[in-house]
């Protein structure tokens, strides 16, 4: 049994649970564990809470999340002219919301406080979630730009060859994924998948910088397409696992 609580009830969890062992309340084949969170901080260092001092709601944070999300979609859409729809738009800026509020939350180190940045939370470089959902979305982009079915490509047993460096980073990186989750299982630390995947995604945009996909000869196109379907589905995986839904486009 987890109870998740802030860490200053870590002594009080502690005395409850070994009353509850002594009174023979537990059964000796459950494992009880308080598991304790740091303080959410505004920018000045103080308890993140409103204007008038009250805590702040879970329900308006994500809706602020949401309006500044669809705001910073609409400034790129002006800007580079692509003409999307009201409707794309409202679901990509929900998605890049929510999930920028969880990942930035679940980024940290769960133990100690942090401070609550809009601006660092929505960015679209760093270890955040944007830039996690627009390296899932490259993938998908090379997939329709190249009218490549990754899934049914995945199917035929495609062999991967690793000639550059860089594939050879991002392969190592893919093979670790296992071992963060059994890791993370244990000492039920998420921010441990955070940090896997932004150290993924950056070496798959390191990998897409410096290897040609779409325009190599075969048979690097075919496994270099591998490469970035591994990633994305990879990507996909761990989001899950911290709750947030990935994009086709953003």
């Amino acid at each position: 049994l987890v109870y998740v609580t802030d860490v200053g009830q870590a002594v009080h969890f502690a005395q409850v649970f070994q009353v509850a062992r002594r009174a023979g309340w537990i059964p000796p084949n459950v494992k009880l564990e308080h598991i304790g969170f740091g303080v959410v901080q505004g920018v000045d260092g103080k308890k993140f809470k409103t204007r008038d001092g009250e805590t702040v709601r879970l329900v308006d944070l994500l809706d602020e999340a949401i309006v500044r999300a669809r705001e910073e979609m609409s400034k790129r859409d002006a800007e580079e002219a692509r003409n999307e729809t009201a409707e794309f738009m409202d679901e990509v800026a929900r998605a890049v919301g929510i999930g920028a509020v969880k990942y930035a939350d679940l980024s940290q180190n769960r133990t100690t406080a942090y401070q609550f940045s809009w601006d660092k939370m929505l960015a679209l470089q760093g270890n955040t979630a944007p830039y996690m959902l627009y390296s899932y979305a490259r993938v998908q982009g090379i997939a329709r730009k190249g009218n490549v079915d990754l899934d049914a490509l995945a199917k035929q047993g495609i062999d991967v060859l690793l000639q550059e460096a860089s594939e050879s980073t991002l392969a190592r990186a893919l093979i670790a994924v296992e071992e963060v989750i059994w890791a993370t299982e244990q000492d039920l630390n998420p921010n441990r998948y955070c940090n896997y995947i932004f150290d993924l995604a950056t070496k798959f945009n390191q990998f897409y910088e410096r290897c040609h996909i779409l325009n190599e000869a075969e048979p690097l196109r075919t496994s270099r397409l591998m490469l970035a379907h591994l990633t994305a589905r990879t990507i996909e995986l761990v989001m899950s696992l911290l709750g947030i839904r990935v994009l086709q486009r953003m």
